[in-house]
């Protein structure tokens, strides 16, 4: 997967009609709005460690996301992850995404200038062809660069399945993680002192342990809890889905390099349905139905290689982000103090730098 294929799947240029600082048009706004729940234990700090700005899944700018951090949880900080947002339209194509990532930096300042109580985007995590291998490390520099302090890893999604096809980013190779000229690209990550975002299904995991083994100096952060499917050959299969998946824990945990984020359920490919349902579900409702996987990547890794993440605006077909952390706290009720601070704030700032942890390294 190259820039190129990258590039081709960044939204337009901003137009009158398309502008970008998008206004909510989620086609299930008024679903959402039926569902508000006041936030629970509100003055626990949180950072957000994934959130995307987009013109898909219904639009989503900084209006939209500081209404959504103002809703009531202490949203401290956010981390921006690459979706092909804002691509530069000309230039040499490996520098093309740096477009994403001066576009996050200007909706960064912006809110900063407009008094948010959110430090919008603390950390970015954008996009950069690592196939390029050890010639990647000038691009990774003018993302360095591009991001004015802000700047903290890569991701590259290789989250691919024979029998469907998903997703607003293109469609991978399979065995992407395992060519060798990517590895030498991931190892250069470490040495910048930058991280490596990780998107793949459950059927890709091993894939991800053998990255993981072969570039052990780069820390690889594991989005979506490993990307649990419930579509495709496993629609109406969920429980044996969970069953292939359960065992790879263990090994992605005896990885020292690999920190997880739990979250991302409402992406399609897990298979929930809860947006066809008359009303949004509750908090209650969405940690019962989260709860077996939650505490099974916890119990495996330990909160202080967790971290609860939004996902938004992706997963609005959950529920609205307030019920969302809502259902998190609700998962992390039974965790001792020092445990929901990882959770929530802890890991987060040390995986991204964000805070007091920037200071540490």
């Amino acid at each position: 997967m190259n820039a190129s294929t990258q590039a081709a799947h960044a939204a337009p240029a901003p137009t009158q009609e398309n502008p970008p600082l998008l206004q909510t048009r989620h086609p299930h706004a008024e679903w959402l709005a039926s569902g508000q729940e006041p936030p629970l234990e509100p003055g626990r700090r949180i950072i957000d460690p994934h959130h995307h700005f987009s013109h898909h899944w219904g639009g989503y700018g900084l209006d939209d996301l500081l209404r959504d951090t103002g809703a009531g949880h202490k949203i401290e900080s956010t981390v921006y992850v690459q979706c092909g947002w804002e691509y530069r339209h000309a230039g040499e194509e490996r520098f093309r995404p740096l477009g994403e990532t001066e576009a996050v930096v200007r909706l960064a300042e912006a809110a900063r200038a407009g008094g948010a109580q959110t430090d919008v985007a603390a950390g970015i995590v954008g996009y950069a062809d690592l196939l390029l291998g050890d010639a990647i490390e000038d691009v990774l520099g003018a993302q360095i660069d591009a991001g004015k302090g802000r700047f903290r890893g890569i991701r590259v999604a290789a989250s691919r399945h024979e029998s469907f096809q998903h997703g607003v980013l293109s469609r991978p190779p399979l065995g992407l993680y395992a060519d060798h000229a990517f590895r030498a690209g991931v190892r250069r990550l470490a040495r910048l002192g930058l991280t490596f975002d990780a998107w793949v299904y459950h059927t890709q995991l091993q894939d991800v342990i053998d990255l993981a083994r072969a570039v052990p100096e780069t820390t690889i952060v594991l989005d979506h809890i490993g990307g649990l499917l419930g579509v495709g050959p496993y629609a109406g299969r969920q429980q044996a889905a969970f069953e292939e998946w359960l065992p790879l824990l263990a090994p992605l945990a005896a990885c020292p390099n690999i920190v997880m984020k739990i979250g991302g359920y409402g992406t399609t490919v897990f298979g929930y349905d809860f947006v066809s349902q008359p009303a949004p579900p509750s908090s209650i409702t969405l940690a019962q139905a989260w709860r077996p996987t939650v505490d099974a990547v916890i119990e495996a890794f330990g909160t202080n290689r967790c971290m609860f993440e939004s996902n938004f605006p992706v997963d609005r077909a959950s529920a609205s982000y307030a019920t969302v952390w809502n259902a998190f706290k609700r998962l992390a009720a039974n965790s001792s103090e020092s445990e929901k601070t990882d959770l929530f704030y802890d890991t987060a700032a040390r995986t991204y730098r964000i805070g007091d942890a920037a200071c540490e390294n």
